[in-house]
């Protein structure tokens, strides 16, 4: 099966993804966490980690494709919210990476990131209420 072929036809549900790297606007970084979820081709996540208090993004999946909206609240207690496109990238290991061209909706900035999946990090935490 082809790489490509593959990445469409993995699963997301249950899967853990940290922050690899990020445009300079972006909130995301190698503290956050994804909890990623997957229905057919709904897909949903909570986040959180190091800038981001609590986040949620909804969207939908089509092939190796994922288009989807996110919001969340930072550490100083401000909200943002954006639109993302992903193309899922099944690594050599297995793990699978998210390659991302997003958009902020609540303020100007765009920006390219990745995430990683990983095995050994526990799934995002929630920080204390920032208010």
């Amino acid at each position: 099966m082809d790489a490509q072929r593959a990445a469409a036809d993995v699963g997301l549900d249950g899967r853990v993804f940290v922050g690899v790297s990020n445009s300079a606007d972006g909130d995301v970084g190698g503290e956050t966490r994804f909890a990623y979820h997957q229905d057919g081709a709904v897909v949903w996540a909570e986040y959180a980690g190091g800038a981001v208090a609590r986040g949620y993004l909804v969207g939908t999946r089509s092939g190796a494709e994922l288009t989807f909206r996110y919001v969340h609240l930072d550490r100083d207690g401000a909200t943002a919210s954006g639109r993302c496109t992903s193309r899922v990238v099944v690594l050599p290991d297995g793990r699978l990476e998210l390659h991302e061209e997003w958009a902020w909706e609540s303020r100007p900035g765009a920006g390219r990131s990745v995430v990683a999946e990983t095995r050994d990090a526990p799934p995002p935490r929630s920080a204390p209420n920032p208010l």
